[in-house]
């Protein structure tokens, strides 16, 4: 897996991805970013929810649950040092479905978190995490 980053202007970014795609950054305007696209620290709580629902709507379409909507808020604290690592992630599933089992959607985020979510178990390593879950009803 590999990724490019090159400066474009001011305090913006692209990135082009192994698989190529490309992806834009900016810094905050306080520290000479033109506020155009998100920060690279945002983009790493993107990557971890994606990581985290890929495993959880996988593993539930394997179990044969009727979900038809998985979305996840990720929220972080940070270090007020630098490096201004995260100190804390709280990830909070919705899933929605037709007669989901309740066990069944409690096992796949557990099985994301503690087993496949590469994303959550390397942040894991410095940040406490939580991750909690609630069934919609569709």
């Amino acid at each position: 897996m590999e990724c490019t980053v090159r400066w474009h202007e001011g305090m913006s970014f692209i990135a082009t991805t192994g698989s190529g795609h490309m992806v834009p950054m900016d810094g905050a305007p306080e520290a000479g970013g033109r506020n155009l696209a998100p920060r690279p620290m945002e983009l790493l709580l993107a990557g971890l929810g994606g990581c985290a629902s890929f495993d959880v709507v996988m593993i539930l379409q394997k179990g044969r649950q009727d979900i038809v909507d998985c979305a996840v808020k990720v929220a972080a604290e940070r270090a007020a040092e630098d490096p201004k690592v995260f100190t804390r992630i709280d990830m909070h599933f919705v899933v929605t479905g037709r007669g989901l089992k309740p066990a069944l959607v409690e096992r796949a985020v557990h099985l994301s978190a503690e087993k496949y979510c590469s994303a959550s178990i390397m942040l894991g390593k410095t940040a406490a995490m939580s991750h909690t879950w609630e069934i919609a009803e569709v």
